[in-house]
């Protein structure tokens, strides 16, 4: 008995699986087609092969508190035909963040590299922003590659970056 309900777990999670919508970037606006043509571009100019993005590479999450969808776009498990690291280095990986304004445009107000990422727990405040904890390369915190160096910034649209000291 046990081995028949493991098999029809095994078959519902296959099923699952096969009914995973790929990713395609037509699904989203303008802005972040714009920011997955990035892929594309730098790709093409390393003579690489065709663009494969994960299913993760856009997080749609309202990060500015206005209740309007913005999107992160991580190229961290994107390739480019059989390689690997073509959007990742020492520094970490292209990461993208747009936000969606009052007239349904999407601005981008981070374009840069990053190691990894968390979204905080959303603020006990009603419409306030988000706030995004970066794992960077240790050269924006004044050490060096391998050290930890860990900013956080609220997501606004206002466009930001990291400058090293």
């Amino acid at each position: 008995m046990r081995y028949l309900i493991l098999l029809l777990a095994l078959f519902a999670t296959t099923a699952r699986a096969d009914d995973a919508k790929p990713f395609n970037p037509s699904d989203y606006p303008p802005g972040v087609q714009t920011a997955l043509r990035y892929a594309n571009e730098e790709c093409e100019g390393q003579d690489g092969g065709p663009v494969t993005f994960a299913t993760d590479t856009v997080r749609r999450v309202d990060l500015t508190g206005d209740g309007r969808d913005d999107y992160i776009v991580d190229f961290r498990d994107t390739k480019c035909g059989d390689r690997e690291t073509t959007y990742c280095g020492t520094g970490g990986c292209v990461m993208n963040i747009l936000v969606t304004l009052p007239d349904g445009s999407v601005r981008p107000v981070f374009d840069g590299y990053v190691r990894g990422y968390e979204i905080m727990a959303p603020p006990m405040k009603r419409g306030a922003a988000r706030t995004i904890r970066f794992d960077l390369h240790g050269s924006y915190c004044g050490g060096f590659g391998a050290q930890a160096c860990v900013k956080q910034k609220a997501i606004t649209a206002t466009p930001f970056a990291f400058k090293q000291p």
